[in-house]
């Protein structure tokens, strides 16, 4: 069997594994392990097992993501979902559709201290439905503005899955963060606009509320500056070299254990339970990285990966082609697979391929504008049918809604993505421009 042969069945296997329901990291680390020893041996597969496995858990490195995972543990159990959320009310509920508004807010903020789609749907749907339901908002617009705001999670910095394609395209994760920001209010901007539009065409879906005082507005801002000082520091404090990006979320996480403590009443069985819930998706991110290495190295020795680049550059395609080709692949993929394993199962084989493709930029620009890219695609898949995870998770917490309502309730806001996918393939300036005015 030829090394391509051999890549191919791989994947074949992987997905068939995949699709029996066997985790993902399990599944690479099986497939991985399979053709690596098929192919070598079973004497250079233990020497490689022997080292790789070490190599990949002392990297320094890697500390990031424990912490920022626990920064997030954190955030969730300060309660700074309630006041996020009823800041962005405070503004905004006056207007129709202005909860659903105001929940895409509280979602972006959220997720700045976060780092979790899921973690950020979920917790902003315990306070937000309650009170979208209360000002009878239709479930369409309630559960799809939440299942699309939810998404914000993955890509407004911090973000676990920026530091690993940080790590896997060997970027800098201070300018990765830096580049998603733009990206990330430019969607929370574009989903609002997708509520007003929305309304504007069922006004009934989303009435207005009462408006709120000067004094209520100043106050609810008051409740939200501790949270902005923590984004501030870890960003800014990353991009201005005062920390490294694993003491930026040493950082991050002290002042949202803080608040945890001082505001949301944490006490030693909350620790501990932030704690094993850090520990157990710490340790879930590392199988799926520990996997993603084996299977990798079995891709490697069968020079699949670079394989692919040649063919590529060989096809006479336009590197645009290339580019949307991959992008497209990664929508399919998000309706059946989670971002992680999307991103750790294609980024090496992709990542050879765009780095060798002239889009009339540097490098180390091409690689990160990829990056944002993927992310934003892998975000889409979110919320895209049939299988979009975050409204299944909103759906599953707002029973009364059915599924069907949930899905075209997101919508408006695929359509929101489609062109803010398009403006950032368009005009690569919208996602390098702060990376360079800052560098």
């Amino acid at each position: 069997m030829t090394g391509l042969a051999a890549g191919l069945t791989g994947f074949g296997v992987l997905l068939a594994l995949m699709a029996i329901r066997v985790p993902i990291g399990v599944a690479m680390l099986a497939v991985g392990i399979g053709g690596y020893g098929l192919y070598n041996g079973v004497t250079p597969l233990l020497a490689f097992l022997k080292t790789s496995t070490y190599y990949q858990f002392s990297t320094y490195s890697l500390s990031v993501i424990p912490l920022f995972v626990l920064m997030g543990e954190f955030a969730t159990h300060a309660g700074l979902s309630r006041a996020l959320y009823r800041a962005a009310a405070a503004f905004l509920g006056h207007r129709r559709g202005g909860l659903a508004m105001a929940s895409i807010g509280g979602c972006a903020a959220f997720g700045a201290i976060c780092g979790s789609s899921l973690a950020t749907a979920a917790t902003m749907a315990q306070v937000a439905l309650p009170e979208m339901r209360r000002y009878n908002y239709s479930g369409a617009l309630s559960t799809g503005s939440l299942a699309a705001g939810g998404t914000l999670g993955i890509l407004i910095p911090p973000s676990v899955i920026l530091v690993l394609y940080a790590l896997m395209a060997e970027q800098n994760i201070a300018r990765m963060f830096v580049a998603a920001i733009v990206p990330g209010i430019l969607a929370a901007a574009g989903y609002m606009i997708a509520v007003a539009i929305f309304v504007r065409r069922n006004p009934e879906d989303g009435p207005a509320g009462p408006r709120a005082s000067t004094a209520e507005r100043l106050g609810a801002l008051r409740e939200t500056w501790s949270i902005a000082l923590i984004f501030g520091l870890v960003i800014i404090g990353m991009y201005r070299g005062w920390f490294t990006p694993t003491e930026a979320a040493a950082v991050g996480a002290f002042g949202t254990g803080i608040l945890a403590i001082l505001r949301g009443g944490m006490r030693l069985a909350g620790l501990l339970e932030c704690l094993r819930g850090a520990a157990n998706t710490s340790a879930m991110i590392f199988l799926i990285l520990l996997g993603a290495e084996i299977f990798n190295a079995f891709l490697a020795q069968t020079q699949t990966p670079m394989l692919a680049a040649s063919a590529i550059s060989a096809s006479g395609l336009s590197p645009m082609s290339v580019l949307l080709a991959m992008l497209l692949l990664y929508l399919v993929l998000g309706c059946v697979m989670d971002s992680m394993s999307m991103l750790l199962l294609t980024i090496p084989i992709f990542y050879p391929i765009i780095a060798g493709l002239d889009f009339g930029m540097p490098r180390e620009d091409t690689l990160i504008w990829f990056g944002i890219l993927a992310v934003v695609v892998v975000e889409v898949g979110l919320i895209t049918p049939p299988v979009g995870m975050n409204v299944f998770v909103i759906n599953g917490m707002a029973r009364d809604v059915p599924m069907l309502e949930s899905f075209r309730g997101v919508l408006p806001f695929l359509v929101s993505d489609a062109i803010r996918i398009a403006a950032l393939i368009a005009f690569p300036a919208i996602t390098l421009g702060l990376v360079r005015l800052l560098g």
